[in-house]
């Protein structure tokens, strides 16, 4: 024998003691899922048979029992159960958590249950005990119905429960989630038929006349290959042709090519169709008219269809939930009278607006689901994206359009109204959910962002490595810098990465050299790696739109000019906001000039550049902490070696070691201050910076991760050719680990580049994403030259006892550190290509910042 159980539920075992709960639950229930009453006790009094500690026990299990519920997992409560009031409080909690409270019921002889509990050392249970038992269960079974059990199991033998092989779980009616599409979600139709031909004709479905039967209702309709159709209810009512809608809608429901949900309009067409007492308002009366013509078999036909539509759908492994009023969190993928009126009717306010329609409360403000919710049931001028919700009811019958979403795609399909069917009692422009700013929901929305959001310890997940822990003592930090320092954070959709040197070389004169960066892929099995010049500037993130009018409509941003120009810690990068403004202008010119708006289809660019000179945003660091020490010693190396020059020449012994250590210092200042001055130079105005660009990070609808670096190199050089005198092309070299004479190439290349005062170069994988048998590889790796180093260890870090002491150093943590920013740039700039909430975007940026704080040698 077999029963089966709703797969979200709360099972309530009810049976005297002795009765077997216990091993029922064992046997039938993974260990995890039952809670009980007996453990509980043990819990909270190291006595599992203490009475007194009854209430914490229950107080324990309630607790436990509702995060299980809250998290969607089946939960079976292992007690007694057998009076009434024990079990209110559990129907109550399987209401809260919208699950199916369901009864298994152990209705065993007392001389069973006696003889168990003789057996048994851990209690003596009298039987009057188990007698009164047995009475409150003969009370109670009868009324379990009535209490709101929905599936009730009754066992009244020992070989009845022997007989019980399984216990199947069924599928919730409103999980579809082996269901990934893709779709083409339609939003309210509305008896507009003609628009919804229309569209799906846009949407390449194919339709035409068959002969006429109460499968497909004499439409044939085709999808395109691997696509289904979803209807989000309200197929009905103020419309001209609300049966034709029907035959259409049910025939590709019978097909399989199409799913439905019932929107309110359409429920209560079933009530009045099923004779129950309705309000002939609301455009019911068109529908009634329209259907008298109709066949009573079409009729029962459509009662039947409407009765079998489930509120709503979980779809794409709970990705996606479709819902005609839309649906919050906590009710996806569950089943209640209150999740269906929910699904419905949404939530209002209780007050009546200017126009006398009830105020709607805006759930979708306080959504933050992990599913994207896609609904309609409230005309809205335009669709628009607001805390992965989206409403795409566009008033077709009100002379709007009507609107599909192509999911995954996210890309919005609509036709126009032909006419006004029904004159709108609220104008179609006004927008319930909003006001009528010129910003969207979202953008509105994210103007204040919430501190919870971004302090405490945070796990933040990611695509390209998983879950990233952020401590507590690190958000604290970032908060500090992002609070006082930052720019708009409407602009902030990304920080870059810190870089990690290559390993220590080998040989005695270098710390670093390129057989090691190289190496690090080669021994890693990648097979082609690119090798740029590393250009000594300061790393500078552009976001640059193509007018102001994006920035607007993209952004969010008003009265900021055309995009912004940042640092790598998320400040701006120019003091002087007119040199900003000319600076971003200029950029965007050129970007205009070498077509590149219209080649990838956007309006805005994220790009990762390397901004020259150095000494532009560096120039206090350079002031206070390089050229004052090398002024120092420039004053008094000289002074020095003469005094012992002096001394050698009076013939004081033992001078020769102190005069050669000394005049080695001199020599060793002398290159220290070349070294700094090379990148150097006055900035007076524009025509005085470089900018070098390395990364196209994203443009609209795209994160240019999937493109190799070579694509990079290549697009970023057509830039470079239409404004030479601000943009440079970085050069590079590609390695092949097969043709080991580009190796030997690149490490020559690597030595000449050094050798004239270069800082060295960067070591990429050839993909911008790659793994290896350890995980996620570094993204980059640099490798330093001689006397670039002397300005980031000390003058005399190549001394024989100190590069000894660098040759130790330890990578481990900064390279970590470089893997998990990556991951989180990556992600942020994902999250915002998908047009996600501002604070799901800053999560990732946040993390970026916060990880700096981590203690790491700068340095490296």
């Amino acid at each position: 024998m077999e029963i089966k159980i709703p797969e979200l539920s709360l099972v309530v075992l009810i049976g005297a003691s002795g009765s077997g709960k216990s091993s029922f639950a064992k046997k039938h229930f993974k260990e995890t899922e039952v809670l009980s009453s007996d453990y509980c006790r043990a819990l909270v009094s190291d006595d599992e048979n203490n009475q007194k500690a009854t209430d914490d026990a229950f107080d324990v299990l309630n607790y436990i029992a509702a995060k299980r519920l809250k998290n969607g997992l089946l939960t079976v409560i292992d007690a007694t159960n057998v009076q009434k009031a024990s079990r209110n409080s559990l129907v109550a909690l399987a209401r809260k958590f919208h699950c199916l409270p369901v009864a298994i019921v152990l209705d065993l002889p007392e001389s069973v249950c006696a003889e168990r509990n003789k057996n048994r050392t851990d209690r003596n249970l009298g039987n009057h005990v188990i007698r009164n038992q047995r009475l409150d269960l003969k009370r109670s079974v009868k009324k379990l119905k009535l209490e709101g059990f929905r599936h009730i199991f009754h066992f009244k033998s020992e070989e009845e429960i022997n007989a019980l092989s399984n216990i199947n779980r069924d599928k919730l009616y409103t999980n579809k989630k082996e269901e990934t599409g893709p779709f083409d979600i339609i939003g309210d139709v509305h008896g507009c038929y003609d628009e919804l031909v229309l569209l799906l004709q846009k949407l390449n479905y194919q339709l035409e006349q068959v002969e006429y039967d109460n499968k497909q209702f004499g439409i044939k309709v085709t999808p395109p290959a691997g696509r289904k159709a979803v209807f989000l209810g309200d197929l009905v009512d103020r419309g001209p042709a609300s049966p034709q809608v029907l035959k259409l809608a049910m025939s590709m429901v019978n097909t399989g090519s199409a799913l439905c949900v019932p929107g309110n309009h359409d429920v209560k067409l079933n009530k009045y169709l099923n004779g129950k007492k309705v309000q002939i308002k609301h455009g019911l009366q068109e529908t009634i008219e329209q259907l008298a013509s109709e066949t009573d078999e079409f009729k029962r036909e459509v009662k039947e269809f409407i009765y079998n539509l489930r509120s709503h759908y979980v779809l794409d492994g709970g990705k996606l939930v479709v819902a005609h009023a839309g649906l919050i969190e906590e009710m996806q993928g569950r089943g209640s009278g209150a999740v269906r009126s929910f699904c419905l009717y949404g939530e209002t306010t209780g007050e009546i607006d200017e126009f006398g329609l009830p105020v709607r409360y805006n759930w979708a403000k306080e959504y933050r689901g992990a599913a994207k919710v896609i609904y309609g049931h409230t005309p809205v001028p335009e669709a628009e994206w607001f805390n992965k919700t989206i409403d795409i009811d566009t008033g077709c019958v009100f002379g709007g359009k009507l609107t599909a979403l192509r999911y995954p795609e996210e890309e919005l399909v609509a036709v126009d109204a032909k006419e006004v069917y029904c004159e709108p009692v609220r104008p179609l422009h006004v927008n319930p959910l909003k006001d009528n700013s010129e910003l969207s929901s979202q953008q509105l929305y994210d103007d204040l962002l919430n501190i919870e959001d971004v302090t405490g310890k945070r796990i933040v997940q990611t695509r390209l490595r998983n879950n990233i822990t952020i401590r507590e003592e690190n958000s604290i930090a970032a908060l500090e810098v992002m609070s006082r320092f930052a720019i708009n954070p409407k602009w902030l959709m990304y920080l870059p990465p810190t870089m990690s040197p290559c390993g220590t070389s080998t040989l005695p004169d270098y710390l670093e050299y390129p057989e090691q960066a190289l190496n690090y892929y080669r021994k890693r099995g990648v097979k082609n790696v690119i090798c740029e010049e590393k250009h000594m500037g300061s790393r500078a993130v552009l976001v640059v739109c193509k007018d102001e009018e994006t920035a607007l409509k993209r952004f969010g941003v008003e009265d900021e000019g055309i995009g912004i120009c940042y640092t790598r810690t998320g400040r701006n990068f120019f003091n002087d906001t007119e040199l900003e403004k000319a600076f971003l202008e200029r950029v965007s010119y050129c970007l205009t000039e070498t077509g590149f708006w219209k080649e990838h289809n956007t309006d805005w660019v994220c790009l990762d550049t390397e901004l020259m000179p150095w000494s532009a945003k560096a120039q206090a660091l350079i002031k206070d902490q390089y050229a004052s020490v090398g002024a120092a010693a420039t004053m008094a190396l000289p002074a020095v070696n003469k005094a012992l020059e002096a001394a050698k020449n009076r013939g004081i012994k033992d001078i020769d070691a102190v005069l050669q250590k000394f005049t080695e210092k001199e020599g060793m200042m002398s290159k220290y201050v070349k070294a700094y001055r090379q990148y150097c130079w006055p900035v007076k105005t524009l025509l005085d910076f470089k900018l070098a660009p390395f990364h196209i990070l994203a443009t609209e609808g795209a994160v240019h991760t999937d493109k190799n670096h070579l694509w990079h190199m290549e697009t970023i050089a057509k830039i470079c050719q239409g404004d030479p005198d601000l943009f440079t092309a970085t050069p590079y070299k590609l390695v092949d680990f097969d043709a080991e004479d580009t190796v030997k190439e690149a490490i020559n290349w690597w030595e000449e580049l050094t050798a004239k005062g270069g800082e060295g170069m960067v070591v990429k994988p050839l993909d911008f994403i790659t793994y290896g048998k350890e995980g996620l590889l570094q993204p980059a790796v640099k490798c330093r030259g001689k006397e670039y180093l002397r300005i980031i260890y000390g003058p005399d870090y190549d001394s024989p006892e100190n590069i000894e002491r660098l040759k130790n150093r330890g990578l481990s943590r900064k390279r970590s550190m470089a893997i998990r920013e990556f991951a989180l740039g990556v992600e942020s700039l994902e999250r915002f290509v998908k047009k996600e909430p501002l604070r799901r975007i800053h999560e990732s940026v946040f993390g970026v910042l916060a990880l700096e704080s981590e203690v790491v040698d700068p340095r490296l």
